[in-house]
């Protein structure tokens, strides 16, 4: 199998299904909240460890 014969099996697979959420996504504002907690957290327990610098 050459490559454009993958290419054109690859494009055809992808074409045909056909995709359904069947939840709600996750809320960006959620997402980015969550991970400037997460950051924040992980900022001020590297502080804590580094008093003495």
């Amino acid at each position: 199998m050459n490559l454009i014969t993958a290419h054109a099996a690859v494009a055809t697979l992808a074409s045909e299904g056909e995709h359904v959420d069947t939840h709600e996504s996750i809320s960006p504002y959620m997402t980015g909240g969550a991970a400037l907690v997460i950051l924040l957290l992980l900022l001020w327990i590297t502080t804590r460890f580094n008093r003495d610098r």
